[in-house]
Parts: C-alpha cells; structure tokens; sequence
C-alpha cells in the first residue's frame, strides 16, 4: 500500500502512549469505547464494501475509510506514511451472496423501479435504521397482509409517530427472514405517487403511467408489497378535476378488489376521512392506529440510534 508497518506501529504507539498494567488488586480500567470518528469509518467501510460488491468488510476497506478522513488521528498517520489502498490485494467478491449481485438481477418492474424505492434491498445493505419500541404495530401489519382477505393495512396516526419507520422494520424482518412463510422473500417497495402524477401534462398520461405500475404489481403480486405514504392522496390523485377522468384511486380498486395488490398505506386520522368517503377503497383496507411514542418509549429510540447520530455527526451524546 505504499506505507511502512513498522513506521506505522510506531506512530500508533507514540500517540496513544505506553500502556499501563493495573497494579495488584486495583480496579481494571474502565473499557474503551469507539470515537465518533471510528464510528464514521466503519460505516464508510461498509459501504465500500457494499459498493465494490464484498461480502463482508475486509481491512482494505477499514484502512481505506479511515484515511479518507484526514482530520482524524488515524486518517493523518495514514496519509503521513502515503497509505494508498491500490496497493492492498484485489479483494474477491462473493458474488452469489452479495447484494450487489441481488441488484443486477432483473426485477420484471421496470416502471415501478423507477417510480419507488425497495426498502428491503436497502434493510439488506444496512442503510434503514434500527426499528425501536414498535415490535407490536409490526406484528399486527405482518397479520394483516399475511390474510387471505382485507389484507391491506394502513397505518394511521399523527405526522411524525413513526409510521414509515414501521414499514421499514417490516422490510427489515423481510430481509431477515423473520416473517411468515407467505411474506418470506418479498420486496417492499414505497411508490411515490407524486412522482408518478409529476410530468402528465395530458389526459390520460398518469392513467397510462399507473397502469403500466399495477400491471408489473398484478404480474408479480407474490413478490410484492406496496407502500405508499400519504395513502388518502390516492384520492383525487391524477384526476386533474375534470369529469370523467380517472384518479389513481379508481385505477387501484379493481385489483385491490381481486386480491392482486398488497398495499401498506399511511396516513393521518384527519386524512384517512377522505378515504372513508370512498366506501369500495376503504373497505379494501385494515387500519392500524399508531399512536405517539410515550416519554421512556422516545428514550429508548434515542438510545438506539445514538451511534448511528454519534457517526453521523462526529460527536459524542451522553445520557
């Protein structure tokens, strides 16, 4: 890599200092945590990894992160003794088992690729944070879409208690394997309805383009759940206000009324009103009240992504 061990060693053990054995019976010192900084870099790693289609994250990648940050100690011994990871032998990649092979494949829906996000492929490569204190909504979604009828939930509570979370921590019990033998191996996908409606400047383009969506979805509905965020916007969605014209609503109902569409929707309480004035859409969804996290509740999540906010933000959160 263009940089000498010994070298190395040396400046590591100048900058940390000689280590100290505890004399006797005294107390051990106390255990060592890892800096926002380390914390950085392993995440950094890790996408490296990710990105150059590893199946795990080898010391090149580790080595290459820390570098990458020359404010640090570790990033300026590094860069001082010209560390170069071209120099680090090539990697072999795990393609049967790695993500990034798993993206490559086809995926049979091109159109809703380019209008959603799949959720579950980001819970395989680490990039959807940790789902604290909502095991019990989880549960009761994964019930709901493991029925054989008004398998449709929506999640219902105020802006901001968590509801997208839920769905990503149902993405991530997907990529886990952690779910019924029905939901095993599906992808969850968020549509964004804004951006399917986005760019119709004729009648009749959103139709086109919606259809084009639910035919890939009825085509591979054991494959498939969708999630779409601002359910109740569903409503009226693509119509334009002319009569006559269709809204996204009308285009779902028949195949939600045949069983070829699991939808995860989300909405307000307010909101949901606008679905439920549409007797035909609402009868074809669960609903799942969500409420506000309580105080211990809002710690624990806290707790649970202080390292990731720790990484993020090269900073240290205390209790």
């Amino acid at each position: 890599s263009g940089a000498d061990p010994d070298s190395l060693a040396t400046q590591i053990d100048e900058r940390s200092g000689p280590v100290q054995n505890p004399p006797g019976d005294a107390a051990p010192p106390p255990a060592l945590s890892l800096t926002p900084a380390v914390k950085r870099a392993l995440l950094d790693a890790h996408d490296m990894a990710r990105a150059g289609g590893a199946g795990y994250i080898g010391p090149e990648h580790v080595l290459s992160a820390l570098a990458a940050n020359p404010d640090s100690a570790a990033g300026h011994i590094l860069n001082a003794a010209r560390f170069a990871a071209s120099g680090l032998p090539p990697e072999q990649p795990d393609t049967a088992a790695t993500p990034g092979a798993e993206r490559q494949r086809p995926t049979g829906t091109p159109t809703l690729d380019k209008y959603g996000r799949d959720l579950t492929e980001l819970a395989r490569q680490g990039r959807v944070d940790p789902v604290i204190g909502r095991d019990q909504e989880i549960e009761q979604t994964v019930e709901v879409l493991s029925r054989r009828g008004k398998n449709n939930p929506v999640l219902i509570g105020d802006a901001g208690v968590g509801k997208t979370a839920i769905v990503e921590g149902l993405a991530q019990r997907i990529a886990d394997g952690d779910v019924p033998d029905i939901l095993l191996g599906r992808r969850v996908v968020a549509l964004d309805l804004t951006g399917v409606v986005a760019g119709t400047r004729y009648r009749g383009d959103f139709e086109e383009r919606l259809n084009t969506i639910v035919t890939e979805i009825r085509t591979h509905s054991d494959q498939l759940i969708v999630f779409i965020d601002e359910l109740h916007t569903v409503v009226g969605a693509g119509g334009g206000g002319e009569g006559g014209s269709l809204d996204a609503g009308n285009i779902l109902k028949p195949a939600l009324a045949r069983g070829e569409l699991h939808i995860v929707g989300a909405t307000t309480l307010e909101e949901y009103r606008r679905i439920e004035k549409d007797a035909a859409l609402a009868r074809r969804f669960q609903p799942i009240l969500v409420p506000e996290p309580t105080p211990a509740d809002a710690i624990e999540i806290l707790r649970g992504l202080r390292d990731r906010y720790e990484a993020h933000h090269q900073v240290r959160y205390t209790d």
